[in-house]
C-alpha cells in the first residue's frame, strides 16, 4: 500500500472508523492517550501525522520537535490550539472537520433559542417543585422576529437553514463578502445591529473577536435582544453580558460555551472561588448553560471522524 510507510500518532480517542478506515487505507496507526505533553514531544519526530482534539495546545515547541510531521489533523470544527502560522511555516498541513458537526451545533442553538424564548427549563423545573404557573412562563415566539447571525460559515449557515419555515428574517455579517444564501441576506455590522432582536455567534476565538460582545457592541443593539453562543466561550465577555441581563437589553442567553473554559473545565473551580458573574449566570432563569456539547451528538462524533479520515486520504492522494 502506497501509505504504509506513514506513521500517524492518535493522542485522544475518537469514533473507531477513523482508526479502522486509515488502517484499510494503509496507514500506520498508533495511539497515546495517557502520556504527557512533554512525552509525546519526546518521539513526536517518529511521526509523518498526528491526530489530536483539544487533549494539549500543539505550540512552536511542539511543532519545532516534529521534524517529520506532514499533517495535523484535529477531530473538531476550529484550530485554536494550534499555533496555526508557525506549523503552515513549516510546511505543516492542517486539517479540520466544521463540516462534521455543523448539523448538531446548528440545531443546538436553534433548541436552545427556542428553550429560552419558551421558558421550557424554568416551567419544567417548576412543575417538578409542584408549581403550575401558567402566567409566570408565558413565552415569546419566535415568528415574525428578526435574528442575526454573526460568523456566516458551516456552523452560521445550519443555524440559518433551521429557521427556514419559522417565518423570520435572517440577518448575517461575516468578515467574508459575499457569503450570503436563500436562506440569510448579509449585512454590516451596523445594520444587523440596528434590526436584530435574536443573536447567534458563529465565530472562531481570534485576537479579533477576542471579548467582542461586550458593552459597547450591546449597546449598540437597538432592540433588546436573546444572545446564543454555541462558538468560543471567551468571544463573550461575561461581566458585561450579566450587565445587560440585568438591565434588560438582553432578555435571555443560551451559553453553549463561557469564558472561564479551560481544556479541562470541569476542574476549573473546585480550589478557587467561582467569579462573581459566573455565579449570576448558574441562578439566573433566563439564562441557559450547556457544557460545550452542541457539536457533541452521537451523528457528529462519526461525521467528525469521517471527515477527518476522507481529508487525510485526499491529502496524501494529492501529494
Amino acid at each position: 500500500m502506497p501509505n504504509q510507510n506513514i506513521k500517524i500518532l492518535h493522542i485522544d480517542s475518537n469514533h473507531p472508523l477513523l482508526w479502522e478506515q486509515l488502517e484499510q487505507a494503509g496507514f500506520q496507526n498508533e495511539a497515546d492517550f495517557t502520556s504527557s505533553k512533554s512525552e509525546i514531544e519526546a518521539k513526536i519526530q517518529y511521526y509523518q501525522g498526528i491526530v489530536i482534539r483539544s487533549r494539549f495546545k500543539i505550540d512552536q515547541d511542539f511543532i519545532d520537535k516534529a521534524t517529520n510531521l506532514k499533517f495535523i489533523a484535529r477531530v473538531g470544527a476550529g484550530l485554536e490550539s494550534i499555533d496555526c502560522d508557525y506549523a503552515e511555516a513549516k510546511g505543516i498541513h492542517l486539517i479540520a472537520a466544521p463540516e462534521g458537526n455543523c448539523n448538531a451545533v446548528g440545531e443546538h442553538a436553534l433548541g436552545m433559542l427556542l428553550s429560552l424564548m419558551n421558558k421550557l427549563n424554568r416551567a419544567d423545573r417548576l412543575v417538578r417543585q409542584g408549581q403550575w404557573i401558567r402566567e409566570g412562563n408565558r413565552g415569546y415566539e419566535l415568528e415574525g422576529k428578526t435574528v442575526g447571525i454573526i460568523g456566516y460559515g458551516n456552523m452560521g449557515k445550519s443555524f440559518a437553514k433551521k429557521l427556514r419555515g419559522f417565518d423570520v428574517t435572517v440577518l448575517c455579517y461575516d468578515i467574508l463578502p459575499n457569503v450570503g444564501d436563500a436562506n440569510a441576506r448579509q449585512v454590516s455590522l451596523a445594520e444587523l445591529q440596528a434590526k436584530a432582536e435574536v443573536l447567534s455567534l458563529h465565530i472562531p476565538w481570534t485576537p479579533e473577536t477576542d471579548k467582542m460582545v461586550n458593552a459597547p457592541f450591546i449597546d449598540a443593539f437597538a432592540h433588546p435582544f436573546w444572545l446564543i453562543n454555541t462558538s468560543r466561550g471567551k468571544n463573550v465577555l461575561t461581566d458585561d453580558l450579566v450587565a445587560a441581563l440585568e438591565s434588560g437589553k438582553i432578555l435571555g442567553a443560551g451559553l453553549d460555551v463561557l469564558e472561564y473554559e479551560k481544556l479541562s473545565f470541569e476542574n476549573l473551580f473546585i480550589d478557587t472561588e467561582k467569579p462573581k458573574a459566573f455565579e449570576y449566570l448558574l441562578q439566573a432563569e433566563n439564562v441557559l448553560l450547556t457544557p460545550h456539547i452542541a457539536g457533541w451528538t452521537f451523528e457528529s462524533h462519526k461525521k467528525l471522524a469521517q471527515t477527518i479520515v476522507d481529508k487525510i486520504v485526499a491529502f496524501y492522494e494529492q501529494n
